[in-house]
């Protein structure tokens, strides 16, 4: 695995401006056909062809046909660079939005949601080794941030909730897409097979089933560990939605109100049990 990447680890107001297009620098001079935008996708193909730690303004420079110091003229850096790929990857194709709008019920417009998180780390896998614990907010990402919002629009949720809900699918897709990539890169990584893996596991293994000692990993079946892919993000995505059904269902029976803006709704509803 490439060493952990961090978002927002440069000079933050230099990404902000740059994101923006609020940056004056580096439209003065430079060679004519350059741009941030064409630095920035061609950073991102680099990483999803070669990982994230391919990339490097040397390398960039080369597929453009320029000179190394002449990146440095758009942008400052490989962490600001970082910013802008992280916000590069996350651009919004007007049909997508359209798709988006045309689900019929909430819930189908959340598993498209949840499906087009899967769907983006299997495209982009770099990203699952960046961390992202202070995100720059850029207009893609603003851009889908709001549409994933509007899957929300007329239920009842909080926006504390509807942000956390978010979060979760996005956090499931990302942990399951990690585990999926792993071992999709691991025969390239290390020039063993997977049959020959556990091949080599299989002797100690076999000894360990037979000791009493795991009786029911004994008894699994065969193809227990052979859907840790799509399926089981599916599987735990609409576990996830049946979850939140109920909890619709049942504000709508009960004739549940959002609470007053800023008010701690997972508390209170923590404390509807308690007695004084």
């Amino acid at each position: 695995m490439a060493a952990r990447e961090h978002s927002g680890s440069g000079d933050l107001s230099r990404s902000m401006a740059l994101l923006w297009g609020i940056d004056e620098r580096g439209k003065r001079g430079p060679k004519p056909g350059i741009s941030v935008d064409r630095i920035v996708f061609t950073a991102i193909r680099i990483a999803d062809a070669e990982g994230l730690e391919a990339v490097s303004m040397r390398k960039i420079a080369g597929c453009l046909g320029v000179g190394t110091m002449s990146l440095y003229r758009h942008v400052p850096g490989k962490a600001e660079l970082l910013d802008l790929m992280l916000d590069g990857v996350g651009s919004i194709e007007q049909k997508d939005v359209e798709h988006f709008k045309s689900q019929p019920t909430w819930r189908e417009g959340m598993r498209e949601l949840a499906h087009s998180f899967w769907e983006h780390y299997l495209a982009h896998p770099w990203l699952l080794h960046v961390d992202q614990g202070r995100p720059v907010l850029g207009p893609n990402g603003l851009d889908s941030f709001e549409l994933a919002l509007s899957v929300f629009d007329g239920l009842l949720l909080t926006d504390q909730e509807k942000v956390g809900f978010i979060t979760s699918l996005d956090s499931t897709a990302a942990g399951l897409a990690r585990v999926h990539v792993n071992a999709k890169q691991a025969e390239a990584r290390t020039g063993i097979t997977d049959q020959e893996f556990w091949e080599a596991q299989s002797p100690a293994l076999e000894s360990a089933m037979k000791s009493g000692r795991y009786p029911r990993i004994a008894k699994l079946a065969d193809d227990s560990f052979s859907a840790l892919d799509e399926e089981t993000f599916k599987f735990a995505m609409d576990r996830m939605l049946d979850g939140l059904e109920a909890l619709i269902d049942h504000r709508r029976e009960t004739g549940w109100t959002p609470p007053p803006a800023g008010a701690r709704v997972f508390d209170e509803e923590c404390r509807e049990g308690e007695t004084v």
